[in-house]
């Protein structure tokens, strides 16, 4: 089962190679950000995206304050052999309170994940979840019943693909 890491050797080397096999001006069959809304009302909904065979669901169930504008952005490297997901806030801090939150990446294993309660923003710094607060497991990262502090604005997750070489 993978783990939240810090910034070890490990983890610089996935965001490294994944650095080195999606450029900059990587084409659009490779990366996409899509805006969505975050809808508190303590409902349960999911936000999809996919580029190729690979997917990245964000479900969630929020409470307060009114709708917020949200980002996630999929990415496929040059090889297809890393899929990214990310979903954020990008004003920063959400005002939302987060009863659960599940990322789901299909098609892939985590390697990298982590979740944090404040982006960074306006002069911020990204400000991480406590590592008892949320699970990762082989394809899926979540919040821990019991020790989730309901606050939310930004999760990360990085899967190695299925994909073999001939």
């Amino acid at each position: 089962m993978a783990t939240r890491q810090n910034f070890s050797g490990a983890t610089l080397l996935v965001f490294g190679l994944f650095a080195a096999f999606v450029p900059v001006d990587a084409s659009a069959d490779r990366t996409k950000t899509v805006e969505f809304n975050v809808k508190p009302g303590g409902v349960v909904h999911t936000f999809t995206e996919a580029i190729s065979e690979y997917e990245c669901s964000f479900t969630y169930a929020s409470q307060g304050g009114t709708n917020e504008q949200w980002l996630m952005s999929v990415g496929l490297s040059d090889d297809d052999s890393l899929f990214s997901c990310s979903v954020w806030r990008p004003q920063g801090k959400s005002y939302l309170f987060f009863t659960q939150f599940k990322a789901e990446l299909k098609g892939t294993k985590i390697k990298y994940a982590n979740v944090f309660s404040q982006t960074a923003s306006a002069g911020q710094s990204d400000v991480p979840l406590k590592p008892e607060e949320f699970i990762v497991g082989d394809s899926t990262v979540t919040h821990r019943d019991g020790k989730f502090s309901a606050q939310l604005s930004k999760l990360t997750a990085i899967g190695q693909t299925r994909h073999d070489e001939l």
